[in-house]
């Protein structure tokens, strides 16, 4: 489309006008000599091309107007086939500039000898006359122009703020509500069309937006609870001032967003954010001190780790502080569950995928997590969840250090650690079937073991005092401690969820309590009971033990009933529902021995 096509209807409007004014024919020729409007003998020919338009042509190059006293005998018709015979009787045309530009030329045409002889007697009033009118074209054009750049701006700017997440609210001085985003329509659940052109306070209650116009620079992250139909919502809010040419503010413009997601964001980046050392590991027990010991050692190595233990004993924790204290420390850490994400989703995480590869997939494809962590490490939460079609995937990354991504035909290098962890017990997943023994031997080059809570009881106290404290600070309550009932409670239950149950424990608990000590009715009610509970030992209905004693004797049992040998030990660990190591470590702890020894023993002492 040309410029003045732009404005062809005001162009043919203009030309009708003059024509009946002058007694004379108008004509409007772009820069493609396309005619955009014409009058008498021409106007079915609006919108069709010029055969040859030389006259034009000249006017177009030269950018000044000509007179044609003698249409076909002029020198610039010499080279037309129609000289001396051309069906124009004389011609005025003139340029139409905008901005120094050329962009048409506007002509009065005469095809009669009245035409002609009205074109000779008033040659220059008539010349200054369509000069004007080429002006009038060309500032039509300009201002056309202008709007179409103005809507497309507007479009731009109204596509931008309902793209964006927050509420977006603009009002004029007024305070009448010029822009309504689509997250403001769902936030206060009011039609756009509803609050536009109205007041706002007729609509929202106290949105302070007014107070922005005589504040300096508006106001930042304000919390606000407004009123919207019957509906009261807990804010935050950012208003700026919208300054005028004079320098004064003419209206607000607004972004809300809900104060609890905002809280949930926050809280969610300083979880990503934080970086969890060694010394963040709380524990004095000799298990937790070897394990960091240990694990501090092999930080600076680029072997794969395996960490194994439980269901919330730190194995995350433990993957970032080994992170933290690598030479890769600097670079991205990125962890991902393999078990709460879907197979099918699973696989483009991990790999990404190209654009194409799948109905949904995102124009120019995604990097997967691999490529996500290159110079960094990855964590692999419970692998033992991964499909065998992904562990072979996955033992390929291992092998060559590369990745392809789904739909993809080319190879990607990636520079990474991987640690992979899981509660589940790979050995036995790989006699089922279930896990390939090639991929367990390149994921265990390095094993760590976390051993579950209630086999460090002496850590239970320091993680119940530093919870305690966080979560004070957290709520803003000054709970100085734990009652020795509450304490006994605490130290006396096997905490199957470990230090994560633990930290949920304290949480409610501090949530709970009005009084300055933590008692035992604030605690969860399981932990309530698996303390109070004590354990009577069939038959021996006058005699009650301790749970150290009881995990004693139930192992003891286990090994008279599966064997004292290499075999029967791993039985016993995996019918108690404690791994081999531990088995070990409290035969050693309780200095357990098999019968025949034990009478052996004896007979010496006797």
């Amino acid at each position: 489309m040309s410029r003045l096509d732009q404005v062809k209807e005001d162009c043919q409007r203009a030309a009708e006008a003059i024509a009946a004014a002058l007694g004379v024919e108008v004509e409007v020729i772009d820069l493609d000599l396309v005619r955009v409007a014409g009058t008498g003998k021409v106007r079915n020919d609006v919108g069709s091309r010029l055969l040859r338009g030389l006259v034009n042509k000249h006017v177009l190059k030269t950018s000044q107007p000509i007179f044609i006293k003698e249409a076909g005998y002029h020198s610039i018709c010499m080279s037309c086939p129609l000289t001396g015979s051309c069906f124009y009787k004389a011609s005025i045309v003139y340029p139409i500039i905008a901005e120094q530009n050329v962009i048409g030329t506007i002509s009065l045409i005469a095809f009669s000898d009245e035409q002609k002889v009205t074109l000779l007697t008033r040659t220059e009033s008539l010349m200054e006359f369509i000069g004007r009118m080429a002006d009038l074209i060309a500032a039509k054009v300009l201002e056309t122009e202008a709007m179409t750049e103005k809507m497309i701006m507007a479009s731009q700017v109204n596509a931008v703020m309902d793209a964006v997440d927050e509420g977006v609210i603009a009002i004029d001085s007024e305070g009448v509500v010029t822009h309504f985003n689509l997250s403001a329509e769902r936030m206060f659940n009011i039609p756009k069309n509803e609050i536009l052109q109205h007041n706002l306070e007729e609509h929202l209650a106290g949105l302070p937006l007014l107070s922005a116009l005589r504040e300096p620079g508006g106001f930042t992250s304000r919390e606000c609870f407004v009123q919207a139909r019957g509906r009261r919502l807990h804010l935050l809010v950012t208003a700026r001032p919208i300054m005028g040419s004079d320098g004064r503010p003419v209206g607000v413009v607004a972004s809300a967003r809900d104060f609890k997601e905002t809280q949930k964001l926050a809280y969610e980046i300083m979880s990503a954010q934080k970086v969890f050392t060694f010394d963040d590991i709380i524990g004095e027990s000799r298990a937790i001190k070897e394990l960091k010991a240990r694990a501090a050692k092999i930080a600076g190595s680029h072997s794969t780790v395996l960490i194994t233990g439980e269901s919330g004993t730190g194995k995350e924790i433990f993957a970032r502080a080994i992170h933290a204290a690598s030479p890769r420390k600097n670079k991205p850490f990125v962890a991902i569950n393999c078990g709460a994400i879907p197979e099918t989703l699973l696989e483009s995480e991990l790999f990404g995928y190209e654009e194409g590869a799948f109905t949904g997939a995102r124009k120019g494809g995604k990097p997967g997590k691999f490529e996500l962590a290159n110079h960094g490490t990855i964590f692999l939460d419970e692998i033992g969840n991964m499909s065998l079609y992904l562990q072979a995937k996955l033992l390929r990354v291992l092998q060559e250090r590369q990745v392809e991504r789904v739909g993809g035909n080319r190879l990607i290098p990636v520079d990474i650690r991987i640690i992979a962890a899981t509660n589940s017990n790979l050995e036995e997943m790989i006699a089922k079937g279930r896990f390939r023994d090639d991929l367990y031997y390149r994921l265990s080059v390095i094993p760590l073991y976390i051993p579950p809570l209630r086999e460090r009881p002496e850590d239970i106290k320091l993680l119940l005092e530093y919870y305690r404290e966080h979560y004070n600070n957290l709520l803003g309550k000054n709970i100085r401690g734990y009652t020795s009932r509450a304490e006994r409670a605490c130290l006396a239950y096997s905490w199957p969820g470990n230090v994560r149950e633990l930290i949920n424990a304290v949480e409610y608990a501090v949530n709970l309590e009005e009084g300055d000590l933590i008692d035992t009715g604030s605690l969860p009610r399981s932990v309530q009971e698996g303390g109070h509970r004590m354990a009577e030992i069939p038959g021996r209905e006058s005699r009650w033990v301790t749970l150290e004693q009881m995990e004693k004797e139930a192992i003891i049992s286990a090994l008279e009933h599966f064997g004292w040998n290499e075999q029967g030990k791993t039985k016993a660990a995996r019918a108690l529902g404690i791994s081999r190591a531990t088995i070990y470590r409290k035969i050693a702890k309780y200095n357990l021995l098999p019968p025949a020894t034990r009478e052996e023993t004896l007979t010496r002492e006797r």
